[in-house]
């Protein structure tokens, strides 16, 4: 799944949807969408679950940190096979993606328990949200399109201007980056 779709790029650009260009707006939105994750170091969206193996180093009393964002929780399951019930635990932060952590609830008899290699598996959608935030989308259909019209460079990166009115800008837009700012993660 994409942030963006070629409707929004072409409506956005002023483009006809059937253009033959399509193969070239799929890659930039892809690339747009690549360029964004690494920017923010984050995934906005994740449309399977998967399983990520934590270590007992990664409980903290009865809270288990996880490795990354995470939006949706599938199932826990600690070394020793036992499912965690969902009963037994709260995602923190608690109204709001991404998590963080998962915490036991004070009154809960489960622990955290870790198999032979100190391993507890917890399966489920690994990024900031469902899908993408608007303000991300946003940015993927801006980026893409900044890309798109670069095409026609002919190779110099200088910006082209037509009036007072820059055509091509040299580098990532600024506003692009402004639009991400608040969801880039600072290097641990």
């Amino acid at each position: 799944m994409a942030y963006a779709s070629i409707t929004d790029l072409t409506v956005y650009l002023g483009i006809d949807e059937s253009t033959a260009d399509d193969g070239l707006l799929t890659q930039l939105l892809a690339r747009a969408q690549a360029a964004i994750d690494t920017y923010t170091r984050r995934t906005f969206e994740a449309t399977a679950d998967a399983t990520r193996w934590h270590t007992l180093d990664s409980v903290w009393g009865r809270q288990l940190q996880l490795d990354g964002d995470c939006c949706a929780i599938t199932s826990i399951t600690n070394g020793d096979g036992a499912i965690v019930d969902a009963g037994e635990y709260h995602t923190l932060p608690r109204n709001r993606t991404p998590y963080y952590a998962v915490e036991l609830w004070p009154d809960s008899a489960t622990t955290w328990d870790a198999d032979s290699s100190g391993q507890i598996a917890v399966a489920g959608r690994w990024a900031y949200s469902a899908t993408a935030p608007a303000d991300v989308q946003h940015a993927c259909v801006r980026m893409a399109a900044w890309m798109y019209r670069q095409k026609d460079n002919t190779g110099n990166d200088a910006p082209i201007i037509a009036g007072d009115v820059t055509i091509l800008p040299t580098r990532i837009p600024s506003d692009v980056q402004l639009m991400l700012a608040p969801y880039r993660r600072a290097l641990t």
